[in-house]
């Protein structure tokens, strides 16, 4: 069995493979991509795989816009953070899903129902899922959004008003709020999860690893090959860049 992985976090990417070699030994990982621009790029050089397993947030937005430009015939299997609300149209949306941090039991019965179902996959050329259903149930408009953020500094326990947030970034596995006054604090949410927290409309994902509000947006430069380089406020320690994927998306973010 052919599978493609699509992931940004590296760690979830490792441990997806662990976890399919523990599960079945004839698993066959034809690769691991982490963005939207690389995965519509494979699938456009290589023939489809038996089974690709999805995560909804990648690096340079939601992974439905590869089915936007692509048509996927093959089964899928999403893995997500989204809440149980939201769950309910991967159920009908595609072969399963897998709820983060995936379980070997989980993976075991999902890879099940996949042999129950691949045969009805190879006589079809439609879509075998309603991407605009995802879209719907996913609507910023049916999500209650995060407020504050905890933050823990030795024994203290601090609370910090997503309204006082500039940026939140990850480094090493470890996630980082910044406030507008340049106070750096760690947080316990990866970037995935703290996109399912907090308002989209306020804020944007601009790579892997940055998360910016819209006050904290200064200049925008357009860049080598089609990229965007986003100069921060406070002033992040590195370059930050929007990727050429994306960067249509994040001028009508601006704009709206």
């Amino acid at each position: 069995m052919n599978v493609l992985i699509v992931e940004d976090e590296p760690f979830a990417q490792q441990e997806l493979k662990r976890l399919l070699s523990a599960t079945r030994n004839d698993v066959v990982v034809l690769d691991c991509i982490d963005s939207v621009e690389d995965t519509i790029v494979w699938l456009r050089s290589n023939p489809l795989p038996d089974l690709i397993f999805l995560d909804i947030q990648l690096s340079d937005g939601l992974s439905f816009e590869i089915f936007r430009q692509e048509k996927i015939l093959c089964p899928v299997i999403f893995t997500t953070a989204y809440d149980e609300y939201a769950i309910q149209a991967f159920k009908v949306n595609s072969i399963d899903y897998l709820l983060k941090p995936v379980k070997q039991s989980d993976l075991a019965s999902a890879l099940s129902k996949f042999d129950e179902v691949k045969a009805s996959y190879q006589t079809t050329d439609k879509p075998v899922f309603d991407i605009s259903m995802l879209e719907q149930l996913l609507s910023p408009s049916r999500k209650t959004y995060k407020a504050r953020f905890i933050a823990r500094i030795g024994d203290q326990i601090k609370h910090l008003s997503v309204e006082d947030v500039a940026w939140f970034y990850a480094e090493d596995n470890v996630v980082f709020l910044i406030t507008r006054t340049n106070n750096r604090y760690i947080i316990d949410y990866t970037l995935d999860q703290v996109c399912q927290q907090i308002d989209l409309s306020r804020f944007f994902r601009l790579n892997r690893s940055y998360v910016a509000a819209i006050q904290s947006i200064g200049k925008v430069n357009r860049y080598f090959n089609g990229r965007l380089l986003i100069e921060l406020s406070p002033a992040a320690p590195e370059q930050v860049f929007v990727s050429r994927a994306k960067a249509q998306e994040f001028i009508e973010w601006l704009d709206k």
